[in-house]
Formats: structure tokens, C-alpha cells, sequence
């Protein structure tokens, strides 16, 4: 088995017998990885502006990740201190076997979280059956409370059966983030909306920074706003920083007395964004991404199929620590570097 040191800024870290249960994944730069995003599509059924606004394009293989691909990955994971799984896709309800896909993480040895990404256009139907088969937590993303402005931004009317679906959510006591992207266009007449809101449901409504893909720049040239000053806003109003929850994503998340729920601010573009990156990513045609905004994802399929042969991870395990020494220390978006990341729906964000 590889054996390899892993560098920080203050001490080198031996890690050997790599493939052993337990071993950590923590890269060079002591940043220890807990949470797996892991794609099971790229299709999306919406066509939101700043993702997909001609729709999806079928420009790629539709060879996606089978569910038993799903179950090695997750086990190999599992074994290097792996406790949150996030599935996404695209839209992963698009998927037929999704809720086996859930149930199957669930059962993993060492998992603690499994959680979702969606549009939401399933929830009232599905998400009963979901929460049974393990599902802990969900992401929903609604980028206006408005029926025509949320129309307008992703192309679907279904706002009404997403809300009936989050109030379930809520009812299943479900770790509940909604998820609305800021464009200069609409959130300055939506934010007192999403703040009555937040007022009486307790959820954590987070805040995105619209992020620069490979598609969008003169979109993104034309609405980026800055969630700075939602936080400035936020702390005049009296609004307190929340201590981050163990495997928590990158947002501030920000609590007031007056308020059942919670308003978090993901801010790529902010200084030190990326210094408590705690997350890989599994495309849904099996790349490894170090970060969202890679220069390229990995290619770890024949590696998935040999693991399937053998029913033992062992090699996923030990390719996938070898691969974390070429993450870098930051995404360099700020300098206008968006990687292979060509629309958010090929990794779910």
C-alpha cells in the first residue's frame, strides 16, 4: 500500500496503509475532507438564468454513475472519515432510483448525514418517502418568493407545490437551507419577502453569490452583487454571527432573537473563502473534483469498475488519497478563473 506525508503550514501529518479504515482525508494544507457531494445527474428540467437559460443541452455521455457505482464511492469514502453525503445533479429527483440511491448511503457504515439538492418540483410528492429511506437534510433552492419573478429566473411555475414542499419538509423536521441566488436584477425588491419569511419558519435561508462559470460572464458581468452588503445590513439590524455546525458548508450564517429561522451569506468572493474547505466532489460521470472550479475532474471510472469487481474500495481509497495532493489552496475566482465549470449543473454547485 502507498504510504505519503501530507504538508501543513505547521507540521507534516505520515499517513500510511492507505486503504485502512479510519484514515483521514486531509490535504497538504491541513484541511480535513468530511463531506461528499456527491452528482448523480447533470440534467436539469429548469432553465434558470444564471445556470441554464437555453435549457439543458445534451452535450455530454448520459453514462451516469449507477447506483451501485453510488454505493462503492460512498463505502470508499466512508473509510477515510466520510460522515455527510450530499447527492445532487443537476436535479437528482430526475433520476428514477433516487430514493434507493438515499437509502443505500444511509446503510453505510460511518455515515451520519445524507443529504439533498433539488428545484423542489418532486418535494410534495416525494419527500415522505425520501425521509424514509435516510434522508437528513435538504437544500432547496427558491430565488423568489414571487410566483413571476421565481417564473421569470427559472422558467418554471411550480413555486406553490415547492412551497407545499418545504412546509412538509419542515412538518418531517427535516434540517430544512432554502438556497436563493443574489442578481442585481431581483433580490433588492425580494429580500424584505425572504426576511418575513424567515421570520416564522425555521429554516436557514443562505444567500449565494452569483459565481462566474464558463458560459455566464456577460450575465454574471451584469448582475453580480455582493453579499457584503447584506451583512452589513444584517449586523445593523442586530443580527449575531452563528458558531459553524460540525461539517458545515462555507456559509456565515447569522441568528436574531426575533427570528425563528436563520440567514446565511455564501460568499465565494471574499477573502479567506476557502481556507475551511471541507468537501470533494464525484461528478455524475465519475471524475474526482477537488473543487468546484477545477481545471478539469479526474477520471476515477475504472477505478469505480475494479472496486465493483472485487466488492472492496481498497483502490478507490488509496487513488483518491494519492489525488488529494494536487488540490490547491483556493479557487481563484477572484481573478476571474472559472476552471472546466462551464454551468453549475454539471456538479450541482
Amino acid at each position: 500500500m502507498n504510504t505519503f506525508s501530507t504538508q501543513t503550514s505547521s507540521q507534516t501529518i505520515p499517513v500510511k496503509n492507505v486503504g485502512e479504515q479510519g484514515v483521514p482525508l486531509i490535504d497538504k494544507f491541513g484541511r480535513r475532507f468530511e463531506y461528499l457531494r456527491l452528482s448523480i445527474t447533470d440534467v436539469c428540467n429548469f432553465s434558470c438564468q444564471y445556470c441554464l437559460p437555453d435549457g439543458y443541452q445534451c452535450d455530454s455521455p448520459r453514462n451516469f454513475l449507477s447506483s451501485d457505482e453510488c454505493n462503492i464511492l460512498v463505502r470508499a469514502f466512508a473509510k477515510m472519515g466520510t460522515k455527510k453525503v450530499r447527492i445532487t445533479g443537476g436535479e437528482p429527483s430526475l433520476r428514477n432510483d433516487l430514493t434507493s440511491i438515499i437509502k443505500q448511503t444511509a446503510e453505510v457504515q460511518g455515515i451520519e448525514q445524507v443529504a439533498i439538492t433539488t428545484n423542489g418540483y418532486k418535494l410534495e410528492k416525494e419527500l415522505r418517502q425520501w425521509v424514509d429511506a435516510g434522508l437528513t437534510s435538504l437544500n432547496l433552492s427558491i430565488d423568489s418568493l414571487d410566483p413571476r419573478q421565481f417564473q421569470q429566473i427559472t422558467g418554471d411555475g411550480r413555486l406553490q407545490s415547492i412551497l407545499k414542499g418545504l412546509e412538509l419538509a419542515i412538518e418531517l423536521n427535516l434540517q430544512v437551507k432554502v438556497n436563493a441566488v443574489l442578481l442585481k436584477e431581483f433580490s433588492e425588491s425580494q429580500l424584505a419577502l425572504f426576511f418575513d419569511f424567515v421570520k416564522s419558519n425555521n429554516i436557514t435561508l443562505r444567500f449565494i453569490e452569483l459565481m462566474q462559470t464558463g458560459d455566464n460572464e456577460a450575465f454574471f458581468n451584469a448582475q453580480h452583487i455582493s453579499g457584503a452588503s447584506i451583512e452589513d445590513k444584517l449586523l445593523e439590524l442586530g443580527w449575531s454571527l452563528k458558531q459553524k455546525a460540525q461539517w458545515a458548508g462555507p456559509a456565515k450564517v447569522y441568528k436574531h432573537a426575533d427570528y425563528l429561522g436563520r440567514i446565511g451569506l455564501i460568499m465565494p468572493y471574499s477573502k479567506d473563502f476557502c481556507a475551511d474547505c471541507n468537501r470533494l466532489r464525484i461528478s455524475s460521470l465519475g471524475k474526482l473534483h477537488l473543487c468546484l472550479f477545477a481545471e478539469k475532474g479526474i477520471e476515477l471510472r475504472d477505478t469505480i469498475a475494479k472496486c465493483l469487481a472485487e466488492d472492496d474500495p481498497s483502490k478507490l481509497i488509496s487513488e483518491i488519497q494519492h489525488l488529494l495532493g494536487q488540490k490547491e489552496a483556493t479557487h481563484y475566482l477572484d481573478a476571474g478563473y472559472t476552471g472546466a465549470t462551464q454551468h453549475l449543473a454539471m456538479l450541482g454547485g
